[in-house]
């Protein structure tokens, strides 16, 4: 360990409290903020031998009388746990060990999702379909999306049934999968939570994320051998072309939430019908803006449209979380009496 000149304040803060013990240090984390205790329970994650002459110097420099004694063999994130236990409420306790946890453990799931589509793709192509739709399910959509695209063809329908079929799995699963990852990618895993994976819902949110039409090439796959699923599939989904089926109102209160520029770039591939719908819904000053607007607009990348219709479908998606209207999805939407 480096000498006492040469450390930091927070890495002397975390040796002084190892040194005072559990139970005193305990006392002084009560007045410490949670994001000082955040910070120093992370230092002390670091630290397992402290030897006797920085010790002593670290008692000198912060002005305490201790009395002298060999070098501590400690074990930081044990130690820095059962301070934070110590921290006061259980809602505290909860979440300063979550922060500490994920702070000190770098898990494979948490790697991958941080690693580029390609790479984990490349991978994982050789695992199971149904490991890889477990790993695939506890990824943010936009990046499972991503990753399934770049698999082979012929695994993609398969991999997104698999997900569809997930629930719960149980922690030893969870283990056994991230055991096997951590031989590919180097990384030493810990214990793990019982947790919910998968399932229609996040299908829907991965084949929404999805550019180039590689939502219906995966649904049209799947439906030759789950076609009742991909009807459920369908029942879910909300897309561009399904803004046709709202009323007026619904339209104007979407279109308040939008501004020209991204209105202008969603309707460049949209059809006569969307367009008609849109226009209808907006003043004709407003509608004739951007019908020259898209007269003079030169090409633009298929993916920048795609981009901005997802956007606007995220946003009537957050406005039927919100109460504000109902989406109609697809031709199997319910009917109003």
């Amino acid at each position: 360990m480096a000498a006492a000149e040469k450390l930091t304040g927070l890495k002397k803060a975390a040796i002084l409290l190892i040194c005072l013990g559990e139970d005193l240090a305990t006392q002084l984390m009560r007045e410490l903020t949670d994001e000082e205790i955040f910070k120093v329970t992370r230092c002390m994650a670091d630290i397992e031998h402290i030897p006797d002459d920085l010790k002593k110097r670290i008692v000198e420099d912060f002005e305490l009388a201790a009395e002298s004694q060999a070098g501590l063999v400690v074990k930081g994130q044990e130690f820095a746990k059962k301070l934070i236990a110590g921290t006061g409420s259980k809602a505290r306790e909860n979440s300063l060990m979550k922060q500490f946890v994920t702070g000190t453990e770098a898990r494979p799931l948490e790697t991958i999702a941080k690693m580029h589509p390609s790479m984990v793709a490349g991978l994982l192509e050789r695992e199971h379909p149904q490991t890889l739709a477990l790993v695939l399910s506890t990824q943010a959509t936009e990046h499972a999306g991503a990753i399934i695209a770049k698999l082979p063809e012929d695994k993609r329908a398969d991999v997104v049934y698999r997900i569809a079929t997930l629930d719960t799995v149980s922690p030893a699963v969870i283990d056994r999968i991230e055991e096997a990852l951590s031989k590919e990618i180097g990384i030493v895993v810990g214990a793990q939570e019982q947790r919910e994976v998968g399932g229609l819902k996040k299908v829907v949110e991965i084949l929404d994320s999805m550019t180039d039409n590689l939502d219906g090439e995966i649904l049209e796959c799947l439906e030759e051998v789950e076609p009742e699923m991909v009807e459920d599939i369908r029942k879910m989904m909300f897309t561009f072309d399904d803004l046709c089926t709202l009323d007026g109102r619904s339209i104007q209160m979407i279109l308040r939430e939008v501004n020209n520029d991204s209105l202008t770039m969603a309707l460049k591939t949209a059809s006569d019908e969307i367009k008609a719908k849109i226009f209808a819904n907006m003043s004709s000053r407003a509608a004739d803006m951007i019908k020259d607007d898209l007269e003079a607009m030169g090409p633009v990348r298929l993916s920048e449209v795609e981009t901005m219709q997802q956007t606007i479908v995220k946003i009537a998606m957050k406005l039927e979380e919100e109460g504000k209207l109902v989406l109609g999805r697809g031709s199997g939407g319910d009917e109003f009496v």
